[in-house]
């Protein structure tokens, strides 16, 4: 995410509403111990999952890569109490990282976390869901799109990050970035949804159902 001006980011960073302090040692912690700690959510695009969730007014929510947790308190945290998230992962490492901070946060009892598989961990899933945010492996960000997209409501909202990919879309040269050049192109061109891609962080698309 180095396309980003590092005085603007941080002048960002400043003027955004601070997190708290579990959330500040979590990502202390993240880059401490986990591997690609940049791919934590961090303050700013923190915030903004809360805030799209509590003005959505989403009670139930579902979010594919966990990682270390961060952004899934997040959006916990502007779920109401008897509000629910589902978020998946993969990788047992980051999940028991994530699962400890849950059990430490007031808001942790809202969350499920569902470990394997992604796209299988999907299949499981009842009922209508009003949100739900993609930040995984980007080679598969279509299979997720596609899977997510029956599951929620209309007028639901589906984000996804790293749409930008530090710039690389512009002239993509390896496999994820190809990846993620195809699925900004099949969303933009899905009449199913109306999407708008912002140049927060790395780039977050918000895709409405209709």
């Amino acid at each position: 995410m180095n396309f980003i001006d590092e005085n603007l980011e941080r002048y960002t960073f400043d003027h955004t509403a601070d997190e708290g302090e579990l959330l500040g040692r979590l990502e202390r912690e993240t880059y401490d111990t986990l591997e690609i700690p940049q791919m934590t959510t961090g303050r700013i695009e923190g915030r903004f999952l809360k805030m799209l969730v509590e003005l959505t007014g989403a009670r139930r929510v579902i979010e594919v890569g966990t990682f270390g947790g961060y952004g899934s308190l997040s959006m916990a945290e502007g779920l109401p109490d008897d509000g629910r998230l589902f978020t998946c992962d993969i990788d047992p490492v980051a999940a028991a990282f994530a699962r400890r901070f849950f059990a430490e946060s007031p808001h942790g009892s809202k969350i499920t976390l569902l470990e394997g598989n992604a796209l299988d961990s999907l299949k499981t899933l009842e009922g209508v869901f009003d949100m739900a945010f993609i930040d995984a492996d980007k080679e598969n960000y279509l299979n997720y799109y596609e899977a997510l997209l029956p599951l929620i409501r209309p007028r639901g909202l589906i984000v996804a990050d790293n749409v930008l990919w530090s710039g690389r879309v512009l002239d993509p040269q390896d496999d994820a970035t190809r990846a993620i050049c195809r699925f900004n192109d099949a969303v933009a061109r899905d009449a199913r949804v109306e999407a708008v891609l912002l140049t927060v962080r790395d780039g977050i698309s918000l895709i409405r159902k209709k």
